[in-house]
C-alpha cells in the first residue's frame, strides 16, 4: 500500500513539472512574441512622443502595400481600440498584434484579409461601423462630423457593401442645405436604413417610425427624383 502511495504521489509531482515546464515555456513564448510586437512598433513610431503618428501610419501602410485610405487600416485601428484618430499607442499596438498574431510587418499583411472577414460578421460590422464614427470625432466634446468628412467616410465604410445607397445619400448630402454636420444618431440611423429598407423602391419605408428626420428628407427626395 505504501508502494502504490509513493508511486501515486510521485506521478502527481511528475505532472506538476510538466505543467509547470509547459507553462514556463508558454509564457517566454508570449514575452518573445510581445517583444517582436514592441519592436515592429519602435520602428513606426516617433521617438520623442513615443506614439506612431499620421507620418509612421504612412509608412506602415506603404510597407504593408495598402494605402492609406484603404478599410483595412481603419480595421486595424478598430481591431487596436485605437482611440485618437491618426495615431497609435504602445498599448493599442500590442492589443491589436497579439490578437491578430502578428508580430512582422508579414505577418501583419497575411492577417488583414481575415480581418477584413471578422470585421464584414454582421456581429461585428454594427460595431465597427460605430467606431469609424467615434474615430473621426478629432476634438473634444464634438459629438458631430462635417458632411465632407461624412461623404468620404460612407464611401470608405459602406461603399463596396451598399454601394447604391451610398451613392445617393452622398449625393443627396452634397446637394441638400438643411445639415451642415451629422451625429450619430443620424449616422446609425443610415446604417439601419441600408440593411433594413428595400432600394430603391422603399416600399417598406414608414416615416411614422423612429428614423432621423434627414432620411425621411432623404426618401421623399428619392421618390420625387424617380417621379
Amino acid at each position: 500500500m505504501r508502494r502504490s502511495a509513493s508511486k501515486k504521489k510521485s506521478g502527481q509531482s511528475v505532472d506538476s513539472v510538466t505543467t509547470d515546464l509547459f507553462r514556463s515555456a508558454s509564457s517566454k513564448a508570449s514575452t518573445k512574441e510581445m517583444d517582436r510586437i514592441d519592436h515592429l512598433f519602435y520602428q513606426y513610431a516617433n521617438k520623442s512622443s513615443n506614439l506612431i503618428d499620421p507620418e509612421g501610419i504612412e509608412e506602415l501602410c506603404s510597407n504593408l502595400e495598402v494605402s492609406h485610405t484603404d478599410i483595412r487600416i481603419l480595421m486595424l485601428a478598430w481591431k487596436m481600440k485605437a482611440e485618437k484618430q491618426g495615431y497609435f499607442t504602445n498599448e493599442e499596438w500590442r492589443r491589436g498584434l497579439k490578437a491578430l498574431r502578428a508580430d512582422t510587418i508579414n505577418k501583419l499583411k497575411k492577417a488583414l484579409p481575415e480581418l477584413e472577414k471578422e470585421v464584414r460578421r454582421p456581429t461585428n460590422f454594427a460595431d465597427f461601423y460605430a467606431y469609424a464614427f467615434r474615430y473621426c470625432l478629432t476634438e473634444e466634446k464634438q459629438k458631430s462630423i462635417d458632411i465632407e468628412t461624412i461623404c468620404q467616410l460612407l464611401d470608405i465604410v459602406m461603399g463596396s457593401t451598399f454601394r447604391a445607397q451610398v451613392d445617393y445619400f452622398v449625393e443627396y448630402l452634397k446637394i441638400q442645405n438643411d445639415y451642415k454636420v451629422i451625429n450619430m444618431d443620424q449616422w446609425m440611423g443610415l446604417y439601419r436604413f441600408c440593411n433594413e429598407i428595400s432600394f430603391p423602391d422603399m416600399g417598406n419605408y414608414n416615416p411614422e417610425l423612429a428614423w432621423p428626420l434627414i432620411l425621411d428628407n432623404f426618401v421623399e427626395w428619392i421618390l420625387e427624383k424617380q417621379a
